[in-house]
Parts: C-alpha cells; sequence; structure tokens
C-alpha cells in the first residue's frame, strides 16, 4: 500500500476543508457573531495540519484500488471530526460524539440530527451544518479533482469510492473534465434554485441554506417546524428541486450536448419518474381525506416522495401521523433511493432494477434451460462483474442493517423507532417513524449507538466497502507484511 501517497491527499483534503471553513467565518463577520472565532481557529488547525501532511511529496504516486477506498473513507472520518470541532468549542454542541454525528450527517446528506433548537445556533453554525450538504452531496474528491488533480492517473480509484451507484464512469476521456462538467452543472443547479427562492420572497441567506439541503440531498432543516411553515410555492419549489437533484447527472449532460433521445431513454430516470408518480398518487388518495381538498393532499404527497425517495429528509408535515399504507410507502422509498450518478442516496433505483431483472433472468433460465440471456440495461449488456458487485454489496447492506439494529435495540426503543433509524441512517435520509420521526430527533440514543450510526451513514454514503475495506484487518496486514520483508531484506 502507498501510505505516502494516501498520506499526501488526506493533507490535501485537510486544506481544502481548511478553505471551506473561511466561508462560515465571513458568515461570522456579516451577522457579527463571536461563534466565528471557533471556524477561525479550526480553519488555521485544519491548513496547518495539511501543510504538514503534504510537505514531502512521495516519490511514488501510484494510487489503485485499495488506496483509493482506503483514502476516502479515511478522508471522510478525519474531515467530519475535524468539522464538527467548531460545534464543541463554541458550545452548539458541547459533546464530540454529538458533534461528529451531527457533521457526518451534513457530509453524508443523511440530515439527522441530535438537536432540539436548531434556531439556537448561530448563523454562522447554521451556514456550516447546511454547507456540508453542498458538499457532501456531489463529493469531496469530486470537487478536488475538479480544481486541482492529482497526479498518478489513477484518481478514477478515489472518484469510484466516492461516486454512488453500482458502477462510475467518465463522461468524457479526461477525469478531470469530468469532474469540471459534473461540478458545473451541480453549481449552475443551484444557482438557479436560488433564484426561484428569491423570486418566492425568502431571504438569500435562508435561500441558500435551504438550497444546499436541497442540492445536496441532505435535510438539515433551519427552522424547528422544518419546511412545514414556508408558503405552498416554497414547498413546491423545494419539492421539484429535489427531484430534479436525484436525477442521474449523466442526463443533464445528455441534454447539454443535445443528445434529447439517450437522455429520454435513459432507463433509470423512466423508472424513477415511475416510482415518484405512483407513490404521489397512492399517497394523495390515501390521505386526501385528512384535508379540505385534493391540493395540500398533492402537494404535501409530492414533497415528501420527492423528500424520501431521494434521501433529503426534508419534512412538510408531521407523516407519523398518516395512515399506514402511505408510511409504508414511503419505507420503501427509503430502500430505493434515487439515481445513480446524483446527489442522492439508498440503494440506488439502478441497482433495484438490475436485481430485479436478474431475478427474471434465473426464472427464465429454469423454464429454457438452453437459453442463454444477459442482463440489460440502458441498452447495454450488464457486465457479469457488476451484478457480483451489486450481489456482494447487497449481503453486506442486509448484514450491516441487521447488526446496527440489534446493537441500537440497547437502548430499549420501540421497534419501528429501531428500524426506521437504522434505514434512515444507513440510506442517508435524515428522519424515520416513531421517535425519531419528523419532529423528532436521534439525540436521546446512547454514544454507542451514535458511533454505530455514525458508521451506518459513511457505509450508506460510500457505497458500504470503502469503510469495510479501511476496517478489515486484511487490509493493514498487507502492510505489515511489507515492511517486515523490507526489514529481513536490509538485514540479509
Amino acid at each position: 500500500m502507498n501510505l505516502g501517497m494516501i498520506r499526501y491527499v488526506l493533507g490535501l483534503v485537510m486544506m481544502f476543508e481548511g478553505a471551506f471553513l473561511s466561508l462560515p467565518c465571513i458568515v461570522a463577520l456579516i451577522y457579527n457573531e463571536g461563534e466565528g472565532v471557533s471556524f477561525f481557529v479550526m480553519m488555521v488547525v485544519c491548513l496547518l495540519f495539511g501543510f504538514l501532511l503534504r510537505w514531502k511529496k512521495p516519490r511514488n504516486s501510484a494510487f489503485y484500488v485499495k488506496e483509493g477506498f482506503v483514502t476516502v473513507a479515511a478522508s471522510w472520518i478525519i474531515m467530519s471530526f475535524f468539522g464538527g470541532l467548531p460545534f464543541v468549542l463554541n458550545g452548539d454542541i458541547p459533546s464530540v460524539v454529538d458533534a461528529m454525528f451531527e457533521t457526518v450527517s451534513g457530509f453524508t446528506t443523511t440530515g439527522s440530527s441530535i438537536l432540539s433548537d436548531v434556531e439556537a445556533l448561530a448563523r454562522c453554525s447554521l451556514f456550516w451544518r447546511s454547507f456540508t450538504h453542498w458538499i457532501g452531496g456531489m463529493g469531496v474528491f469530486v470537487f478536488v479533482l475538479a480544481v486541482m488533480p492529482l497526479t498518478g492517473g489513477q484518481n478514477i480509484h478515489l472518484m469510484r469510492a466516492e461516486s454512488p451507484g453500482p458502477s462510475v464512469g467518465k463522461l468524457v476521456p479526461k477525469l478531470r473534465t469530468t469532474s469540471m462538467i459534473l461540478y458545473k452543472i451541480y453549481i449552475a443547479m443551484s444557482v438557479i434554485m436560488v433564484g426561484f427562492l428569491l423570486a418566492g420572497k425568502m431571504p438569500l441567506f435562508d435561500s441558500l441554506l435551504l438550497m444546499f439541503g436541497s442540492a445536496g440531498t441532505g435535510g438539515f432543516s433551519i427552522l424547528n417546524t422544518g419546511c412545514a411553515t414556508y408558503s405552498p410555492y416554497v414547498q413546491y419549489v423545494i419539492a421539484i428541486f429535489m427531484m430534479l437533484f436525484g436525477i442521474n447527472f449523466n442526463v443533464y449532460y445528455f441534454l447539454l450536448i443535445r443528445k434529447i433521445k439517450e437522455a429520454v431513454k435513459y432507463e433509470e430516470l423512466r423508472y424513477y419518474l415511475l416510482f415518484i408518480g405512483a407513490a404521489v398518487l397512492l399517497i394523495a388518495i390515501n390521505i386526501h381525506n385528512t384535508f379540505n381538498s385534493l391540493e395540500p393532499a398533492f402537494r404535501h404527497a409530492f414533497f415528501q416522495v420527492s423528500s424520501i425517495i431521494t434521501t433529503t429528509g426534508y419534512s412538510s408535515i408531521d407523516f407519523n401521523y398518516w395512515p399506514e399504507f402511505s408510511r409504508v410507502i414511503l419505507i420503501l422509498l427509503m430502500f430505493s433511493g434515487a439515481c445513480a450518478g446524483s446527489t442522492g442516496g439508498g440503494i440506488k433505483v439502478s441497482r433495484l432494477i438490475m436485481m430485479l431483472k436478474t431475478v427474471k433472468k434465473e426464472l427464465l433460465s429454469y423454464a429454457h434451460p438452453r437459453t442463454v440471456r444477459k442482463v440489460k440495461f440502458n441498452g447495454r449488456v450488464v457486465e457479469h462483474e457488476v451484478i457480483r458487485g451489486m450481489n456482494v454489496y447487497f449481503v453486506a447492506y442486509c448484514f450491516i442493517l441487521m447488526f446496527s439494529i440489534l446493537i441500537i435495540s440497547l437502548d430499549d426503543f420501540d421497534f419501528v423507532t429501531n428500524f426506521t433509524a437504522v434505514t434512515a441512517t444507513l440510506n442517508n435520509i435524515g428522519p424515520g417513524l416513531g421517535v425519531v420521526g419528523p419532529t423528532g430527533n436521534f439525540g436521546m440514543y446512547s454514544d454507542l449507538s451514535k458511533i454505530v450510526m455514525v458508521f451506518d451513514m459513511l457505509a450508506g454514503r460510500l457505497e458500504i466497502f470503502p469503510m469495510l475495506v479501511l476496517l478489515s484487518p486484511y487490509t493493514w496486514k498487507g502492510v505489515k507484511f511489507r515492511r517486515r520483508q523490507k526489514t529481513v531484506g536490509q538485514k540479509a
């Protein structure tokens, strides 16, 4: 393993985080808030650590799958730890575990919170808390590679470890160009959303923070009431853009280069919109008796479906009180997630469809054993390696889900609360049902349970395997073996 290159990249990430921390410092200066000192201190610390880690550039810049997975997983942990310390220093979140939970929830675009009164936070704290969504939504390394590409020619391993979906590819031959295209689309859509929110007479600060949560599909609210008190216009804007940010960015690229037919024929997009349309229709019919007219029933159904399937987690109403049928639909959408290559989390629509097609293929093989069939998706044959990866991913996902529920059950909350808490964190959704519903929070869980859910959030955002590779003893056994081997050779 190339430890020198891992160190070098970690230093680069730390320096970028230091640069990001300058933004809440500016907000603190604008609003004359003393809490900004904590962000300034951590900005200096991150820049210093980053500089020290990058002091000496490694001679060997080779970067492979294992290094990529370890680097990405370690970067997100370190970034979340240092990003949470300002909350501890300024007293907003005194507990280190709670601050780590909140920041991991931000960077992973989960939106689960331990805070019961978010309105008590300073504006600079609110800004940083929501800004983590925007950075984490597209991916830290996608940003790094777009601004300052690394050398070595193996940077695809970093992007593969961080990008959501069963497979990752380049829009164009050069990875840096791909990263720049993705961020240009991301920034353009973010600016457009802010414009629509401003048109609804929302203040600029609130518009920016709501955009951060919607674009990154994070869902940190800036009001204790969530999005319930906003006007119908604002709720529709948020719901529409949540849905748009849950679409594979490849579709937008095809539209930009005027390949409209390829964009329209994108199979994952059709199923994604089908899931949304069917869920909205069923829920709206199921809850229409609780409203005076059809419009609010449709609006709240559309808002919550868009929020849950994209794993954003915003809430316009307390759906804890919805009929069981509607709540079950929302739980199913928690597992579905958005499209691959979007800012959304969850299992992903593409995985679900390919899994169903694999089941269909196996059933047909029993009926017609001699027939050779291939799984096709988006008009192309799915490689066996991708299918194998999906199967392994799903097995690992199920085991993590079960063990996480088992461990947090030690806190003795009801099954619905525990099940949806793990589901919400592992799928990067935010709110669950029961005690962790839209009006609740995760603050009542023990530190052990919070640490488990921190792992779940990171594993869910990074597609499980980078975290497993980082924690696997086999990863580090190899490193020790090589060191011993080198020592023996030197003695000889």
